[in-house]
């Protein structure tokens, strides 16, 4: 696949869209093309891993334990799966395999770090952008723990409102 059309993956995701065209060119270049079958386990639950994997075609299922449940959503081409495996150790939440073939590019994070430690302004985008999600994490931590905080007082219905919180912040998300 040309650099150029993999670029094109890239420019959908909130992580790359405000890179320069210089700087995706060097994170496509150095990306791992990898072709998977239908079946394949392209992740598993609770693995490390030391890359993320953009899905470039094909579709694939995430699979999460959620309680004595298991939930299974579609990723489609697009998705990203373990965006912070390229930066840092990080078990994976969920299981995700293969539905039919699936082209991806794996983004090691060797690589990924031999770029930042050449491109200050790579290094600037990708703190900021992990800056924003723990910022956002924290925000929904916060409005959790005001509804259990009002849950305390007796309330039933605000009870219930705070395990649905929960279980709602406890969902994979496809981006991740």
């Amino acid at each position: 696949m040309a650099t150029d059309a993999l670029v094109k993956s890239f420019l959908s995701l909130p992580l790359f869209c405000d890179l320069k065209p210089q700087q995706l060119n060097e994170i496509a270049r150095r990306a791992e093309r990898i072709i998977y079958r239908p079946g394949d386990i392209i992740v598993a639950e609770d693995d490390t891993s030391d890359a993320a994997i953009l899905i470039v075609s094909g579709i694939c299922t995430r699979q999460a334990k959620a309680g004595d449940t298991k939930r299974e959503e579609l990723l489609p081409e697009g998705a990203l799966i373990a965006e912070l495996a390229m930066l840092i150790d990080f078990p994976h939440s969920a299981t995700v395999i293969a539905k039919d073939q699936v082209k991806a590019l794996r983004l090691p994070r060797e690589k990924i770090q031999e770029l930042m430690l050449q491109d200050a302004d790579l290094t600037a985008h990708f703190s900021s952008h992990i800056l924003k999600r723990v910022h956002a994490i924290a925000q929904d931590l916060l409005a959790v723990d005001n509804l259990l905080s009002r849950s305390a007082n007796g309330n039933p219905n605000t009870q219930r409102t705070a395990q649905l919180t929960l279980e709602t912040q406890r969902e994979p998300h496809a981006a991740h």
